[in-house]
């Protein structure tokens, strides 16, 4: 098989991966990388220093990318299936694109900067900027709030990377701190996203690992 990723089934920017692939179709091989394994981390660290997941790999082209968003944008270029993710028209593809980087930046990473603090020990632990983190977090869903008042997908009537981006970081920003009751647009922005069926799927494939996630 040409392609194969590289990914953990409970890291948020493999899932934004996997909902791309799972919505094109895309056959692909999954090669789950076990950083706890000494040997397994030192072969992933030789194919990308920086340890980051998500990494494609297209075999047959000898190409790798990492980075989740350039991942969409190769499957877009190289795929037909895939390249409603990213739209022809130039203006709803920097739309798309704007969204992905929203939901990336100002909702994935604060929610990545919360999570991340409950791991370390408590000598090491961080609260102003978690709670700078938090009270960003908060303006970023009264945006989302605002942009997905009328329902829909993230830029409009057609499911794009910006939803497979808004899928992971709206899922785990929830897991960190539940929104429903003070942000209902975005929870039913989620509740669309959670009934899409690659997402389903993907969190289907994450549920026997959910227990290792940090919840408190």
């Amino acid at each position: 098989m040409s392609l194969r990723l590289y990914y953990h089934p409970l890291a948020s920017y493999c899932w934004k991966v996997l909902i791309a692939l799972y919505e094109a179709g895309v056959e692909f091989e999954p090669d789950l990388v076990d950083l706890q394994d000494p040997d397994a981390r030192e072969r992933f660290i030789r194919m990308t220093p920086l340890g980051k997941f998500p990494v494609l790999v297209d075999e047959a082209a000898g190409k790798g990318f990492p980075e989740s968003s350039v991942i969409i944008e190769y499957l877009a270029m190289k795929y037909p299936a895939a390249a409603k993710l990213i739209p022809a028209d130039k203006d709803l593809a920097l739309r798309v694109r704007l969204s992905d980087r929203f939901y990336d930046l100002y909702v994935h990473e604060k929610m990545q900067k919360i999570v991340g603090d409950r791991m370390r020990a408590q000598a090491d632990k961080d609260p102003s900027g978690v709670e700078r983190a938090q009270n960003e977090l908060e303006i970023a869903l009264s945006l989302v709030d605002r942009d997905m008042s009328e329902g829909g997908w993230a830029t409009g009537l057609t499911f794009t990377m910006a939803d497979c981006a808004a899928a992971p970081a709206l899922y785990y920003a929830n897991q960190v701190a539940p929104f429903g009751d003070r942000h209902a647009g975005a929870a039913r922005y989620l509740e669309r996203l959670m009934a899409r069926p690659s997402f389903a799927r993907v969190l289907a494939e994450a549920e026997p690992f959910f227990d290792m996630f940090p919840k408190q």
